[in-house]
């Protein structure tokens, strides 16, 4: 993967940012957040490449109106999660349904001893499983697992800190069961 880095060298000072240093700073601070976020979003090794691609691109191009009544981490985030939402919406068409949080109860079980063998291949699996969340609570979670607080995420996706923290209350107990319990992720 390569990312687009656009204009000279420059230093990045409070005033006068331009957009080609804030994109730089957002970058070397955020980059591997920004890999993790587009492998919650998609599994396909290629179309997360695109996927990371398309937000480099907007992340760049949104940083000319970037005004930091927010701070950058929280910009990134936003558009970061809102490119890969509107990916997840154009994918929907052609992929399998999503599950809401509140359809989990009715989804069957299955067996994961196997499969949960090692550290990797677990990890693997809650990806997995975070992927058939539906965007905003992916994003919900996402974003807390990045170690977020209710308000940046509540920042981020508008809804309030304690709809937030009900939210990821709820969504890691959903992840729980469904890891414990063996739901088959794919």
């Amino acid at each position: 993967m390569t990312t687009l880095f656009v204009g000279g060298t420059e230093s990045i000072s409070d005033e006068g940012v331009s957009q080609d240093s804030l994109y730089r700073q957002a970058v070397d601070t955020l980059s591997s957040s920004l890999h993790r976020l587009a492998r919650a979003y998609e599994l396909d090794p290629e179309a997360r490449r695109d996927l990371l691609q398309e937000i480099h691109l907007h992340l760049w191009s949104s940083l000319a109106h970037f005004d930091r009544r927010c701070s950058l981490r929280t910009w990134v985030y936003r558009v970061a999660h809102n490119v890969a939402t509107g990916h997840v919406i154009r994918q929907r068409r052609i992929r399998s349904k999503l599950v809401s949080i509140e359809d989990i109860e009715t989804l069957p079980g299955g067996d994961w001893s196997e499969f949960a063998a090692g550290q990797a291949e677990a990890l693997q699996r809650l990806s997995v499983l975070i992927r058939r969340l539906k965007p905003l609570d992916r994003q919900i979670i996402v974003s807390y697992l990045e170690g977020m607080d209710a308000a940046s995420i509540g920042e981020i996706t508008g809804l309030s800190s304690g709809n937030i923290a009900m939210k990821v209350h709820r969504i890691k107990n959903i992840l729980r069961r469904w890891f414990g319990g063996g739901l088959h992720a794919e």
